[in-house]
């Protein structure tokens, strides 16, 4: 502490106003945030491993200049044993999809963006963060190779698979897991491997988008781990169907940093590093949990043993003996009470190609209307309650649509909402965890999208949406809400949305 607040006095040349204990990660480093009598603020660090210590100042470094989104090092000492960072705040990934996780996987669509705007990033650090990064300062290893991979399947065996007094062959086990370690280790791989890739370990700036914290494990390896490390993390409780959608994102990120392979190929490869995932933080949650016995680690091996049930549905792995021991490990009456999931598909997460329809061009020159030309084009949404009427236009066009929310499921009929809308959380998760309003919305954006790409071309100057409900309380202003905001996040033109019984009005304004 002392060499940290020396530190801090030597690079601001002044005195702090405050410091306070950070909540600790993974490693015995400690974390402090320093406050100026201005109010600004500034991380501070003191490990206990030089080479670790090096390892994050390296690569923090590197990536500072491949201009990637990680905390700048402001002050490093001589020894390396403490350092001052850039604060990135206090919102995590993890703490902002706490609604979803909470709700036993139900997450909401705000959630679920939050999560593809990190999943499409993960390739920008592992790819072009690899460029010109001299891997021999990684810590405690250059590269994932069989010896690391080994190490982790022993980890899983002594720590998590003995103390279950499961019995089995252990030269049989060992064989299998040499052939798995072959197999994972069978690509050359140029990416870095982050290696510790989770919700935890992401953090948010105001806007929303991710910023990548506690990367010093990482080292050279296959791009697949990250995303079995991610979306595989058994306390999340990502549903699969999000899962895929998530791997759907990731993969065509990838194309944008570097070749890919088939899908096929991709999604067998992914299946061994989730495999092999799995395994690995089971023995961590052996060890944190049966020796050292943390409940959190304790609480997570329900999700994880129910995420290996899931794998072993695939019936896609070659090693028959090791297949056979996690099978009867499921089957153990310490995890009998560990429920199935619902509605859980055979094909975990497969990944389609996409058939780009090629429109044919039209006979004949163009004809064009007296209004074209005149934009910017203006999207006005309203919802509304059908007992007083249509909201009306006052464009003088007549242009749009009105949309009936009535054949939804109506959250209104339920005590705990009828004073809510559908701007509230409890709300909001209500309607998507149902489906029914996901399913009417996906028809409408499909339709509204055509029309505002084309009125945008002709250079018309105003559209009008409506949704109307039995209140206007509920549905209406869900989909009202989320319509506008995903034509002004796709199409950048200004927005303004009214929610008129409600007395709310928003203006999403146009981005340059």
């Amino acid at each position: 502490m002392e060499r940290l607040l020396k530190l801090y006095q030597q690079w601001a040349g002044k005195e702090l106003a405050s410091i306070a204990k950070m909540a600790g990660a993974g490693s015995n480093r400690e974390y402090y945030r320093i406050t100026a009598k201005d109010g600004s603020t500034v991380v501070g660090v003191v490990g206990t491993s030089r080479d670790e210590n090096h390892a994050f100042i390296y690569l923090c470094n590197h990536f500072t200049s491949r201009k990637l989104p990680v905390p700048k090092l402001l002050a490093v000492s001589d020894d390396e044993m403490c350092y001052l960072q850039t604060d990135l705040g206090t919102t995590s990934l993890f703490d902002a999809i706490s609604g979803g996780r909470d709700a036993g996987g139900r997450y909401t669509l705000s959630e679920k963006e939050l999560l593809v705007r990190t999943i499409r990033e993960l390739p920008d650090i592992q790819i072009r963060g690899a460029r010109g990064l001299d891997f021999s300062n990684c810590y405690p290893q250059p590269e994932f190779d069989t010896n690391s991979v080994l190490f982790d399947l022993n980890y899983f065996k002594y720590c998590f698979l003995k103390p279950t007094d499961l019995d089995f062959h252990e030269l049989k086990l060992e064989a299998n897991f040499h052939l798995l370690a072959k197999d994972l280790t069978a690509e050359k791989c140029e990416s870095f491997m982050y290696r510790d890739f989770q919700a935890r370990n992401v953090m948010l700036d105001p806007q929303g988008n991710p910023l990548f914290i506690d990367f010093q494990g990482g080292r050279k390896g296959p791009f697949y781990y990250d995303l079995a490390s991610f979306l595989w993390q058994a306390s999340a409780k990502y549903p699969n169907k999000l899962r895929r959608e998530l791997v759907y994102e990731y993969y065509n990120s990838l194309k944008n940093y570097t070749e890919v392979p088939s899908t096929r190929h991709f999604v067998e490869r992914l299946s061994l590093f989730v495999l092999f995932r799995t395994l690995q933080v089971l023995g961590a949650y052996g060890f944190r949990g049966y020796y050292e016995q943390k409940k959190h680690f304790l609480d997570s091996i329900p999700p994880a043993i129910q995420n290996l049930r899931e794998l072993l549905k695939l019936n896609c792995f070659p090693y028959p003996y090791l297949m056979d021991t996690l099978r009867r490990l499921t089957e153990l009456p310490q995890f009998a009470r560990i429920e199935q999931a619902a509605a859980n598909r055979a094909d975990g997460y497969k990944v389609t190609e996409k058939n780009i329809y090629q429109a044919h061009p039209q006979d004949g020159p163009a004809t064009f209307s007296k209004y074209d030309g005149n934009g910017p084009l203006v999207v006005r949404i309203f919802s509304f309650s059908y007992r007083k009427g249509i909201p009306e236009d006052t464009s003088g066009n007549g242009g749009g649509y009105v949309f009936d929310c009535r054949s939804t499921h109506n959250p209104g009929r339920y005590e705990p909402y009828k004073k809510l809308t559908g701007l509230d959380e409890p709300v909001i998760r209500f309607l998507e965890d149902d489906g029914e309003i996901l399913t009417f919305l996906d028809s409408v954006y499909r339709l509204a999208d055509a029309h505002v790409r084309r009125y945008i071309q002709r250079g018309f100057t105003s559209l009008m949406f409506c949704f109307g409900c039995t209140g206007g309380q509920h549905r209406s202003v869900y989909s009202a809400q989320h319509l506008g905001e995903h034509i002004h996040e796709k199409f950048g033109v200004k927005v303004e949305i009214t929610h008129r019984e409600q007395g709310i009005h928003f203006e999403l304004e146009a981005q340059n």
